[in-house]
């Protein structure tokens, strides 16, 4: 692995002082996803609570009045109230392009990961990474918007997806509010 991050690293230095190359993709995507985020108001339902510091009643309208969907019920063991809220996993699955040469394939993952940090950066997704093995779902990102539009929209201007190296299948999925991984 850093065999191969060396590699990379070196191929983009390489590749960086060509002249011919006008705008990167990276910056390219940055200027469609920041029109996307605009046209959708998406800044305008970020959230940043820890379930904690409110009470489940005032999470529960605030990500309401956000335009989340939630639902609450009683734990049966304990009778505490637990808050679901509905996210969107997305899972990034092999397109049917998939001809790049070496240096289109190391671009589009460079532009590739720069979406990905972006959108957690920013609270869109969370949870996001590569599966493990060379299976037809290479890696999954749950995202963290009101809306199913909202997590297409943002899911497909991933530039792999742009260029068909991906494709993005998406589910809506409950699960606690505040939960985490163990």
């Amino acid at each position: 692995m850093k065999n191969f991050i060396g590699i990379l690293f070196c191929f983009m230095a390489f590749t960086a002082c060509k002249q011919d190359i006008k705008e990167s993709p990276t910056e390219s995507f940055e200027k469609d996803t920041d029109s996307i985020i605009e046209e959708l108001n998406i800044e305008e339902v970020q959230i940043e609570i820890e379930p904690s510091e409110k009470t489940i009643k005032e999470l529960k309208e605030e990500l309401t009045a956000k335009g989340f969907q939630t639902f609450d019920y009683v734990d049966a063991k304990t009778q505490d109230t637990i808050l679901m809220q509905q996210y969107f996993m997305a899972f990034l699955k092999s397109g049917p392009i998939r001809t790049q040469n070496e240096e289109e394939a190391a671009l589009l993952q460079e532009a590739h990961l720069a979406h990905l940090g972006r959108m957690h950066e920013e609270g869109y997704a969370d949870l996001i990474g590569p599966f493990g093995d060379d299976g037809s779902i290479r890696g999954v990102a749950v995202y963290t918007v009101p809306t199913l539009k909202m997590a297409d929209s943002l899911a497909n201007l991933d530039p792999m997806v742009q260029a068909g190296r991906l494709v993005i299948e998406i589910h809506p999925w409950w699960t606690k509010k505040g939960g985490s991984l163990r």
